[in-house]
């Protein structure tokens, strides 16, 4: 019983640094937010944070995380209400490239993220999408719609693309303009993949 406290707490603490510190980064990027701050903010010692996350560092992996999760979830219901799989390819794609005008995600998983973090497609995170849109890539091979290609490379381009677009997006001097241009060229791309273009 007092193992399962314990984890609970554990889960509890981790949770509140998570919040507190999605909170932080998105209003002052993760430059700006200090450490006494998050963690005052969630009512908790830096040797909270210390021990769950090493470093705000590993703080901010767990932010990007979530939220890129949370992003993926958010495409993949779009996806799901296209009327046919290669529809629900596309629409998931340019989902995608849309949240880079949340400001939310565009300085925490697309402008800080990339700084702190490294390459985004080497993130954990992207191993989930990077399988579902192989999976759909099979599907959508078999069913003679797509080009007989690789569906692991297809896949790690596919979303690479729609990841690139969203960056190109939210790093640009105007996103809102950036937006349709980043969008009609993911989908030009995709389109070459098609056994029969049209």
């Amino acid at each position: 019983m007092a193992v399962g406290r314990r984890a609970e707490k554990m889960e509890a603490t981790r949770a509140s640094l998570v919040a507190a510190a999605r909170k932080a980064f998105a209003e002052k990027g993760y430059a700006e937010a200090s450490m006494d701050d998050l963690t005052a903010a969630a009512g908790l010692t830096r040797g909270a944070l210390y021990h769950n996350f090493g470093d705000k560092r590993g703080l901010l992996a767990a932010v990007v995380h979530q939220i890129d999760a949370e992003m993926a979830a958010r495409a993949q219901a779009i996806a799901a209400r296209a009327g046919t799989p290669w529809e629900g390819l596309l629409a998931e794609g340019a989902a995608y490239i849309e949240m880079a005008l949340e400001p939310e995600v565009q300085r925490i998983v697309l402008l800080d993220g990339p700084a702190v973090l490294g390459d985004p497609s080497q993130w954990p995170s992207q191993n989930a999408c990077l399988e579902t849109t192989r999976r759909t890539v099979e599907r959508l091979i078999a069913d003679g719609v797509l080009k007989p290609v690789d569906s692991a490379a297809t896949a790690w381009l596919i979303n690479g693309a729609a990841l690139n677009a969203a960056l190109w997006t939210a790093a640009s001097p105007s996103p809102e303009q950036a937006l349709p241009k980043a969008i009609e060229a993911f989908r030009c791309l995709a389109q070459g993949l098609l056994a029969k273009p049209g």
